[in-house]
Formats: C-alpha cells, structure tokens, sequence
C-alpha cells in the first residue's frame, strides 16, 4: 500500500533519474523504498576530490514532515561527521523542512565537505586540525578519499 511518505519517496527517485544533481546519485534498495543507498563524489577543487562516499538513508512513514536518518556508510574524516558515519546538518534536525527532497539533501551534504561548520563540531580533531592546521586537516582527508576508493573494490 503507497502511503504518502512512500508516494513522496517514489516521486523523489524519478525526480532524481530524470534530474540527478552533480555529484550524486541515490536509490532505493530492492525490496523497501524507505532505504536507500546513496553515494556522493567529492567535490571538484577539495580535499575530497576523487573520493566516492557511500550513505545511507532511512525513511520513515513521517517523511517528508521528519528528515531521514542519513549515515556515511564510508570512513569519513570530517568536522561535521560522527564516529558512527552520522552527520551534524542544520537540515537534518532543526532546520528541516518538507521541501526538502532526497537531490536536496545529497547536494546539501556534498556541500558540507568542502564547507564545514567547525563551530557545530561532531568530531573534535577533524574541528580542531580544520581551524588551526589545515594541511595535516587535508592529508587526512585525503587518506579517507584513497580509502574510498577501496571500498568500491569491495
């Protein structure tokens, strides 16, 4: 039975088939539209260049009113960015709106690699090297990218 979160999720897939922002790309698993495997390449010009970032995303039947659960399912090094891969994002808890789809969400946190918001810090190191010593920030950053690549091997 097509409830409307399930609706909105399936509308929000073709919108991101027949318009995929840059950079990303999503879809539901098999057998449930409310998880979804998602990647994010690192954006162009950044330390995350190259890097290609698998997240998932759950639904629940309250979505498009509650944001999704969204986690890096890669390594991830970054100021905004739990241990468990969950991310610090305005849009995600407090600032969430409706409006918001799945290509907005993604593009969103591709942002958020390149523009993180030391001030709201989910990892204190990654916060701490950001601010006071960006080039071992970026050589880690970099190390999690190469990372990144193997996971695709996998």
């Amino acid at each position: 039975m097509a409830t409307p979160s399930r609706r909105r999720l399936i509308r929000d897939f073709k919108r991101l088939q027949e318009d995929p922002p840059a950079g990303v790309s999503g879809a539901p698993k098999e057998d449930n539209i409310m998880q979804w495997n998602c990647v994010i390449f690192g954006p162009q010009d950044t330390p995350f260049e190259d890097g290609t970032f698998q997240l998932t995303m759950e639904f629940t039947e309250e979505y498009p009113n509650k944001p999704p659960t969204v986690r890096f399912v890669s390594k991830m090094f970054h100021p905004n960015v739990y241990a468990d891969g969950s991310i610090c994002l305005d849009i995600l808890q407090n600032k969430w709106s409706p409006t918001y789809d799945v290509s907005a969400i993604l593009t969103s946190i591709q942002s958020l690699l390149d523009e993180p918001n030391p001030n709201s810090p989910a990892n204190n190191v990654a916060a701490t090297l950001y601010q006071e010593n960006k080039r071992e920030y970026e050589k880690k950053v970099r190390a999690i990218v190469e990372e990144s690549w193997l996971m695709q091997d996998a």
